[in-house]
């Protein structure tokens, strides 16, 4: 058993830091290729020039997203009549977005959370359903405040910027409606399941049973969750309408920046829709933290408003603060709950050896 948990861990540590390698390589390349040209003297004094106090607006703006997200998490385990501090939430927000940071399309952050939110003693199924339930919100907000924007705001559409948000709006809405229909319709659902396992089966891909039986073991999860919509269908508008104010804190920042230049000349919604625009072209694509091609896509929609001088500042500052801060912020967190944690994993070590040593002197009896 003691050599079964340090393979685990070892395999855990070992793709936690190729993903690491990975991010930070993307975030090297990445700027490398947009200020290889620029003049960084120059950049530097753009930057400093900037006021300050709209920073720091735009940087609580920020932080009141996660404190949204933590809020949400807070209220959806009271619903379960399970409690939980908004300062434990937060915990759990800050881990869950380091991980889904450096994970491609995000997908390790709501695992680490339920992990997390288990140690806390808090039920495995209603933590799942909470993220769950927190997946589809963001999902829902997303599509519609994309959808919605881009129709008022048509004319920042250039070049091919069109399909790729296109493609990025069809890709989150067929995530949305796979996860709908898992939630909704059993039976639909396992048709959908069995077509996919067919398809892996002839793919030839390894350890299919376990995957399968991962799989049959979500969807129940998914239904489990349909359960508690149609029992608190209030309760659940409450969530959506949290996740959405969530989403509306995020694309206000780049706003803050604009005003930190003393620029005039676009209101607070236009450049709201450009970075609800923005994100939903570049949300569901499978790179960590969406690094290379959120700033791509920045230069691209916001040239017009910061012009050519300071939209490579613009980027920088938009994207620290969406991003890069609160990936420091929640590596922080993540360093300080392992150092807290590190007894009761120690404890757990304990408790496996002895189950091997009683093992071994049951098998030489």
């Amino acid at each position: 058993m003691v050599k079964k948990i340090t393979n685990l861990r070892k395999k855990i540590n070992i793709k936690m830091i190729r993903n690491i390698i990975l991010f930070l390589g993307l975030i090297a390349l990445t700027y490398w290729l947009i200020f290889k040209d620029q003049d960084m003297g120059e950049l530097y004094k753009l930057i400093k020039s900037t006021n300050k106090i709209y920073l720091i607006l735009g940087a609580l703006v920020m932080f009141m997203y996660y404190v949204m997200e933590a809020f949400n998490i807070k209220c959806l385990l009271k619903v379960f009549g399970d409690k939980a501090s908004l300062f434990s939430s937060l915990k759990y927000t800050f881990i869950g977005f380091f991980f889904s940071a450096i994970t491609p399309a995000a997908t390790g952050g709501q695992p680490i959370e339920i992990y997390y939110m288990n140690k806390d003693n808090h039920s495995g199924p209603n933590s799942t359903l909470i993220m769950l339930i927190q997946l589809c919100g963001f999902q829902i907000s997303t599509i519609l405040l994309g959808i919605i924007c881009a129709i008022i705001n048509h004319n920042i559409f250039t070049g091919g910027l069109f399909w790729l948000f296109l493609l990025g709006l069809t890709i989150n809405g067929l995530a949305l409606f796979i996860m709908l229909v898992c939630i909704f319709s059993k039976e639909t659902s396992k048709k959908i399941i069995n077509i996919f396992l067919k398809l892996m089966k002839k793919l030839k891909v390894k350890k299919l049973e376990e995957k399968k039986k991962d799989i049959y073991n979500g969807l129940e999860k998914y239904n489990e969750s349909a359960i508690f919509i149609k029992n608190n269908r209030l309760e659940f508008i409450k969530a959506i309408s949290r996740v959405f104010i969530q989403i509306v804190f995020y694309y206000s920042v780049p706003f803050f920046v604009y005003k930190s230049f003393g620029l005039s000349g676009y209101n607070y919604i236009q450049i709201f829709m450009m970075q609800a625009v923005l994100y939903t072209t570049v949300s569901s694509l499978p790179l960590p933290g969406a690094i290379g091609i959120s700033e791509t896509i920045f230069l691209k929609i916001f040239k017009p408003v910061f012009g050519k001088k300071l939209i490579s500042g613009s980027m920088l500052l938009s994207r620290g603060i969406t991003f890069y801060l609160y990936v420091i912020v929640s590596l922080i967190v993540v360093i300080i709950t392992a150092i807290k944690t590190k007894d009761i994993i120690s404890e757990i070590d304990k408790k496996a050896v002895k189950y091997d040593v009683a093992t071994s002197n049951n098998k030489s009896q």
